[in-house]
């Protein structure tokens, strides 16, 4: 079904939606969720939970022993937004300090570790500066830390756009120093002292709106089984997968994948992958 529900205010959209949350991830759902989450009296509580009821009379029944909501059997999400990839960006956000556990959906965090990644020195400030010139089409002139020079230059640069490179974030834009659309990493920019209106477009930055797709298999040399697993890892579907990605971040892309070095300068339990469209990266034009 279609998540947009015709008639629905948003409120109430997102207090059913978050109420198939608790039922599909949880398995179970009552008053007290709904009425703790949204800060709602019993009665409205209610009227959403027999809501809900009247919208998927099948996916949820009263427990009379355990004074729940438990998920149907036949249970059938309404809102189509139970993706994992969600799930986990909230236990993400969560451990990391960037989202409240009061603020999330789930009822339990699970326990949750990552590979450190070092922190970025990006300065708030900086980054407010680069987004209000995106959100009015100005340019700015900032103060560039580059590794090609020994000390930071003055330049503007016209932003329009925000990007991450698995590692680090950027923002895309044009650089009327060197006259060419560019990336500039957020952490590189020491000071930004001025801003004016700027006429440059994003839809002449070619690289930023041309699309590529990378074709990607296990690497030719696994095992039967060794492909197999490979192949779920990455949700391929008869030995390949397609990833797409900016022409402007195909460097990123390929790097982050372990694609932009020989495939055989590994080994293929350590590759994994290998590139089955390698021409692509011919045809790009950079």
């Amino acid at each position: 079904m279609d998540n947009n529900m015709p008639g629905l205010r948003w409120g109430v959209e997102q207090r059913l939606e978050f109420i198939e949350f608790r039922l599909f991830w949880e398995g179970h759902v009552n008053r007290s969720d709904v009425m703790e989450k949204f800060g709602l009296s019993v009665n409205q509580a209610s009227s959403d939970l027999n809501r809900y009821i009247g919208l998927a009379p099948d996916n949820m029944t009263y427990d009379k022993s355990l004074r729940t909501y438990v998920r149907d059997t036949r249970f059938t999400p309404i809102f189509n937004k139970l993706d994992a990839g969600r799930y986990l960006a909230q236990i993400r956000a969560v451990a990391d300090g960037i989202l409240d556990q009061e603020d999330c959906w789930m009822a339990g965090l699970p326990d949750y570790d990552a590979a450190p990644t070092p922190a970025r020195g990006i300065a708030p400030a900086t980054l407010r500066s680069v987004i209000k010139a995106i959100q009015r089409s100005e340019a700015i002139e900032v103060k560039y830390q580059s590794l090609s020079t020994p000390e930071p230059r003055w330049r503007w640069i016209a932003p329009h756009a925000i990007a991450f490179d698995g590692f680090r974030w950027h923002t895309r834009a044009f650089c009327l120093t060197d006259e060419a659309f560019k990336d500039f990493l957020l952490s590189r920019m020491r000071e930004i002292r001025g801003s004016r209106v700027s006429d440059i477009s994003a839809e002449d930055d070619r690289d930023w709106n041309t699309e590529i797709t990378l074709e990607i298999g296990p690497h030719p040399a696994l095992s039967e089984t060794q492909a197999k697993v490979i192949a779920l890892d990455y949700g391929m579907r008869e030995g390949k997968a397609n990833i797409k990605v900016r022409s402007a971040l195909l460097y990123y892309a390929l790097r982050r994948l372990g694609l932009d070095t020989d495939p055989g300068a590994r080994k293929p339990q350590d590759q994994q992958i290998v590139l089955l469209n390698r021409e692509v990266i011919h045809e790009d034009h950079r």
